[in-house]
């Protein structure tokens, strides 16, 4: 039998504060050796309409097995879907057997959140109370959720050039999020205003620049996830503490810090492993002022240790349908 769930079982069965905890088994595990995630492999179809990606991953200690297709069309929001769609499928590691497939865009936004809410625990000041948000896509509103769960959170404001009016009147006052979300005139402004600073983009070119970076900011960046794109100012990563989800994928996958090492801004060894501070063999912040960047791509075994967890809290509510193949 497979349990299949759909995109609402898998917000029921996988709530923003487990997902958090998912994510710290996953980063742990990468950093730790326990994780095989081999880079993803681009599928882009003629003419650039959309592409896909397969994205595997195994972890030994707890045993898992499972993979992520996912498909990526930069015009559907204007055909009224979404931008990421997939699947993902999880089997039993000793025998093969498929025992789950999840409706992948809820799960892979989840994660990403999630994966950004771990982050900012471990390197926003502890008393970070404002955040920005630039981007107003799925993507943009598990950040805005995730860091709510990770920091009190007094002030929001969010800039994108469409949808960010609608973000702001379904965003504010869900979960932990403040009753009242700004819609900012620029980048530049929610920025300049934020302690904690999210970019969920699809940008080509930075949509954040590093002279309305303060001292002490975190930033979160997860739109970016090819060497072509941009969302932070390369000249931002010198001056700060750069993190990252894993440096081999980093360095294939993410346009800005590919380009900070090409232009000589930093060095592939400065790079930090978010893993590794969860496990705590590197330290998280280390001063007020420091800037903290966690760059994520987006690793398979994110999804790999949410797909299980979700499953395993679906199997006791008796969420999805079981279906025998």
């Amino acid at each position: 039998m497979i349990r299949l769930l759909s995109a609402d079982d898998v917000r029921a069965a996988l709530p923003m504060a487990e997902a958090i905890e998912a994510m710290r088994e996953a980063f742990t595990a990468v950093s730790s050796g326990r994780a095989v995630v081999p880079l993803r492999t681009h599928l882009t179809l003629r003419g650039g309409a959309g592409a896909m990606l397969t994205m595997p991953a195994a972890t030994s200690g707890p045993v898992r097995l499972g993979t992520k297709l996912l498909t990526l069309f930069p015009d559907n929001p204007g055909r009224g879907l979404p931008f990421i769609q997939g699947l993902v499928v999880m089997f039993d590691a000793r025998t093969g057997r498929p025992t789950g497939l999840l409706e992948g865009t809820a799960l892979t936004a989840i994660r990403t959140g999630a994966a950004s809410g771990l982050a900012t625990s471990l390197l926003a000041n502890a008393d970070a109370s404002r955040v920005g948000i630039i981007g107003s896509g799925t993507q943009a509103r598990t950040q805005l959720e995730a860091v709510c769960c990770a920091r009190a959170i007094e002030q929001v404001a969010v800039y994108s050039p469409g949808g960010a009016q609608r973000f702001a009147e379904e965003m504010q006052g869900v979960g932990n999020v403040p009753d009242t979300i700004h819609v900012a005139s620029s980048a530049a402004e929610v920025v300049r205003d934020s302690d904690i600073v999210c970019t969920a983009t699809t940008a080509s070119t930075p949509v954040l620049s590093s002279d309305d970076v303060r001292p002490g900011t975190h930033i979160n960046a997860v739109g970016s996830y090819t060497a072509s794109m941009q969302e932070l100012d390369p000249r931002l990563l010198p001056r700060a503490r750069l993190v990252v989800d894993q440096v081999q994928a980093t360095l294939e996958e993410a346009g800005e810090v590919i380009a900070a090492v090409r232009e000589g801004l930093i060095r592939e060894d400065e790079l930090v492993e978010l893993g590794a501070i969860v496990d705590g063999a590197r330290p998280g912040r280390q001063g007020r002022d420091e800037i903290t960047v966690f760059k994520s791509v987006g690793l398979a075994v994110q999804d790999l240790c949410a797909a299980a967890r979700a499953l395993q809290r679906a199997e006791a509510g008796d969420l999805g349908v079981l279906v025998e193949l």
